[in-house]
């Protein structure tokens, strides 16, 4: 055979050889760049959206624990507004993960997962049903119990499933290892074999080949296969097909280091993607409950630091507005005291105030050798990078920091803070937003107790106009009456006009009367509460004392009468309010205020101050409210609460065994329609109190709402009272626009229904009848209808009944009674004294002056109002305007508790005020304060 027989012959074998050797590998490279693809794209989705998932399950766990524990109403509701945003997100991600899958184990694992998530979010909602409807965290225990070991499975099989993604991704790349290996090992065969062929046919083919051949064989023994980022490449000398193969292998030398620095590039990308989410969700969970910008810059740049391998920083604040803006130093991190870093600056002012200008961060590598900032226990270090970053919201820098450290900054630290910094300034914003949010609410409580006092004195201004105004429309009258007068003169018909004159005359004078009559019944109530009042006062005082255990000498059956007469007192003083209740009603000057109330909190106030007497009587109390009963409702509070005491009361009373029930529910306008006239209401609220006692009967129903009437006498004589609640009830209930009706069978319990509108703007016509005497309009010092939460008494200290026994504060000190009730004068010379004090007594304010000129040591002054000679309010100005006494503390004490005394008597002098009768605990609580101070 023929040199070119045998040079195309040993050609054409090994054209064909490296035919089928490029095949190969080209099939082995194709399977191997989709085993690399699925890895990249479809494995590494697949385990991101699994983490995805994690992550939102994750917040709305920590959200919903919030909700249930910590939060208060607006972030309760915040929550569960991002626990039903995460919901929807998941649900969304698990239908697009489920569309992706194409492993039998991933489908079953994921769902396994949609079920476990399924029963999860139905707890999930009961959860978030009973946090809607108030319930505390001790009633949400159960649930959250079963709400935790869901949660557990949920992680589980979640992470399961990610475990199981990672195991086939891992599988996958250990695959395409192989496959690289196998390609490498048929390669290294295929040219051993192809050295054979040749070296068989180089006897016959052109000497000058087998170098190139050598050539090859050199480069591709020297592959490290452990590192494939740097393949050697083989000299291409010839255009022949040894050169094609030569080519061909570089291209895939190329390739392989591409590819391998692709999967090098993917694998560090995403660790520092891990890092910087890690740290950046670490910050923001350190942003919650947060209310003050020192105590977020001090977290955030201790926080920050070490994340950042800072050795030193501080955290500025912009402060002011204009020419007076600066940014002040709030925060830094391992300082030196005052030299760490400058107090504040200005735009504009160094590097920092530059960007701050700029709104522009700078990294300063450069640092001067002198430049000696980083203090540790051995000295000082100068730093070798520093960044300065401005904290920008809404395009306005809120903020600076600064961090120096002994290294550079990395670029994936400086991508960290850029990240961090995006939501620092909304945070910043959130919580100087707060603070002023406070600022302003307290500002407003202020500015609306100023709006109050000038409300107050604008109505007594009004009163005062008022009747100046019904005078001159009485002279109007008189001058009309006069003129009519004249006009009958000249008609035919004068004698008819002088009779109706005179009936005229009459009806005027009968009205005169009335109204002299009203006066002086109103002048007549005012003075019996001051009457009752008085000796009142000694009664309870004194048997308050005889029956304290610890002060009292009397033995445990004489205490026990002492409490029966205080408690008999007490009770005779309620008889007195109600009595005085029901005369401000009839002369039309009972002050109604509509204001706003929450009825949300009604149910709790009532367990509150009732349950006790439902436990002691051994009936069941129950309260039940609809869900479409409004929150907010505008309504006089102080009357309703003393209308539903007054109704639970009666409804305890009568009931020995059985029950007591509530129901709140919103009323049907067109029922309360057949009652009383609803136009002006906003809404309807209609309260049943139903009760299981003794019932009445159908003739006396009526007769029940009339002042000192009860069923019968017997009623009276069994469960005793004055007959004055369910007057007082109905009453109340007129002026507040609503009516009490009753339901009942004798033997067969009692349903009492009190129907209230929600008033905003009130009634305009409320007040406006002929007002009565203030001694009437005043005469119980609102203590007639006390709300269900007591009343506490301003500048009152409230001291431990143990140490009241131990110390005897008012030892050495002198006390001047003036008082003209003998009795009085005894039951507090009693109390004083057995508080150490020393104790002297003047009759009238003439006596009271001449033991102050005497010089005596008087350390406080209880002045009684109404004396005869010189009266109370007499004696003070007198004392207030000699200079030495201008320190010395007046306590004025009065029975008849007129309207407006206590600013009358703070007016002419007095340092307190205290109404009759006295509570001795009081009484003693006033002095403590005044003889502190």
């Amino acid at each position: 055979m023929g040199f070119k027989k045998k040079q195309m012959l040993g050609f054409g074998l090994i054209l064909l050889f490296l035919a089928i050797l490029l095949s190969f590998m080209m099939v082995t490279l194709n399977n191997l760049k989709s085993s690399m693809t699925e890895i990249v794209e479809n494995r590494y989705e697949k385990v991101q959206a699994s983490m995805e998932i994690r992550q939102l399950f994750s917040r709305s766990d920590r959200e919903i624990l919030f909700a249930a524990n910590d939060a208060n109403k607006e972030e309760r509701a915040e929550s569960l507004e991002i626990i039903n945003e995460n919901h929807n997100l998941i649900e969304s991600k698990i239908a697009g993960l489920s569309g992706t899958l194409n492993k039998v184990k991933a489908k079953q694992l994921l769902k396994e997962f949609e079920t476990q998530y399924a029963s999860y979010s139905i707890t999930e909602a009961e959860i978030i049903q009973k946090i809607k409807s108030g319930n505390s965290s001790d009633d949400l225990s159960s649930l959250m119990d079963d709400q935790r070991e869901k949660r557990t499975k949920v992680i589980s099989t979640m992470d399961e499933f990610k475990d199981y993604q990672e195991g086939v991704m891992n599988d996958t790349l250990n695959n395409s290892k192989q496959t690289y290996e196998d390609m490498i090992g048929f390669v290294i065969f295929a040219v051993i074999l192809s050295i054979l062929v040749i070296s068989v046919t180089v006897v016959w083919m052109i000497r000058s080949t087998s170098k190139d051949l050598q050539s090859i064989t050199k480069v591709i023994k020297n592959i490290d296969y452990k590192n494939l980022s740097v393949i050697p490449r083989v000299p291409v000398r010839t255009t022949d097909e040894i050169g094609d193969i030569a080519r061909s292998f570089n291209e895939m030398a190329g390739s392989l280091e591409i590819y391998n620095q692709k999967e090098k590039d993917f694998t560090e990308k995403i660790s520092e993607q891990n890092w910087i989410q890690t740290r950046v969700a670490d910050i923001a969970t350190m942003y919650q409950r947060i209310v003050d910008v020192e105590v977020l810059a001090d977290r955030f740049i201790t926080r920050l630091a070490p994340m950042m391998g800072a050795s030193i920083g501080a955290f500025y604040v912009k402060r002011g507005e204009g020419v007076d803006m600066r940014f002040v130093k709030l925060a830094s991190f391992a300082g030196d005291g005052e030299d760490s870093g400058r107090r504040e600056f200005r735009l504009g002012e160094g590097l920092i105030g530059q960007c701050a200008l700029e709104k522009e961060s700078k990294v300063i590598e450069d640092i001067p050798e002198d430049f000696q900032l980083v203090t540790t226990g051995l000295g000082e270090v100068n730093p070798k990078s520093i960044v300065i970053a401005p904290v920008v919201f809404e395009d306005e820098v809120v903020a600076m920091v600064e961090l120096a450290s002994l290294e550079s900054f990395t670029k994936l630290q400086k991508t960290f803070l850029n990240q961090v910094l995006d939501t620092l300034g909304i945070t910043i914003n959130n919580v100087e937003g707060r603070m002023e949010i406070e600022r302003l609410l307290k500002e407003s409580q202020a500015q609306t107790e100023e709006l109050q006092a000038q409300s107050e004195e604008l109505q007594s201004q009004s009163e005062e106009m008022q009747a100046q105004s019904e005078e001159l429309q009485t002279q109007a009258e008189e001058l009309r009456m006069i003129n009519e007068q004249l006009e009958e003169r000249n008609r035919e018909t004068e004698e008819k006009s002088k009779e109706l004159q005179v009936a005229k005359l009459n009806l005027e004078k009968q009205a005169e009367e009335l109204k002299l009559s009203s006066k002086y019944k109103s002048e007549f109530m005012a003075n019996m509460s001051h009457e009752l009042r008085t000796p009142l006062n000694s009664i309870l005082i004194l048997s308050e004392m005889l029956s304290d255990p610890n002060d009292s000498k009397l033995n445990e059956e004489q205490q026990e009468f002492a409490r029966v007469i205080n408690s008999s007192g007490q009770d005779l003083l309620t008889l007195i309010n109600d009595i005085l209740d029901l005369s401000k009603v009839e002369v039309g000057k009972l002050e109604v205020v509509f204001d706003e109330m929450n009825l949300s909190e009604l149910p709790e106030q009532l367990h509150r101050n009732f349950d006790h007497v439902a436990k002691k009587k051994n009936i069941d109390f129950i309260i039940e409210k609809s869900k479409n009963v409004p929150d907010i409702f505008f309504t006089d509070e102080q009357r309703f609460q003393q209308i539903l005491k007054n109704l639970l009361s009666n409804a305890f009373k009568f009931t020995e065994k059985g029950s007591v029930t509530v129901q709140i529910k919103k009323a049907d306008e067109e029922n309360v329609a057949q009652w009383i006239q609803t136009k002006g209401a906003s809404n309807w609220v209609e309260i049943k109190v139903t009760d299981t006692g003794i019932g009445i009967s159908k003739e006396k129903q009526k007769l029940i709402f009339e002042a000192f009437q009860q069923g019968d006498g017997a009623t009276m004589r069994k469960y005793g009272g004055t007959g004055l609640g369910l007057s007082i009830c109905r009453e109340f209930a007129k002026l507040l626009g609503g009516w009490v009706i009753v339901d009942s069978e004798e033997g067969q319990g009692s349903t009492f229904t009190f129907f209230i509108p929600s008033m905003p703007e009130g009634f305009k016509n409320v007040g406006e009848a002929i007002a009565a005497s203030p001694e009437v309009a005043a005469a119980n010092h609102d203590d007639s209808a006390v709300p269900f939460e007591s009343q506490g008494e301003p500048d009152v200290v409230i001291v431990d009944e143990e140490d009241r026994y131990k110390v005897k504060p008012f030892c050495n000190k002198t006390v001047l009674v003036v008082d003209d009730d003998h009795r009085n004068i005894f039951a507090l010379k009693n109390a004083l004294k057995h508080e150490g004090m020393e104790i002297l007594t003047a009759e009238n304010g003439y006596e009271c002056l001449e033991l102050l000129e005497k010089g005596n040591n008087i350390d406080v002054i209880l002045m009684d109002i109404m004396m005869p000679g010189m009266d109370g309010y007499e004696t003070m100005t007198r004392i207030r305007e000699q200079s030495k006494f201008e320190d010395l503390p007046i306590i004025a004490l009065t029975a008849k508790a007129m309207k407006g005394d206590r600013e009358k008597c703070l007016k002419a002098g007095a340092s307190d005020y205290v109404s009759k009768p006295l509570k001795l605990d009081q009484l003693l609580s006033v002095l403590r304060v005044w003889l502190t101070n």
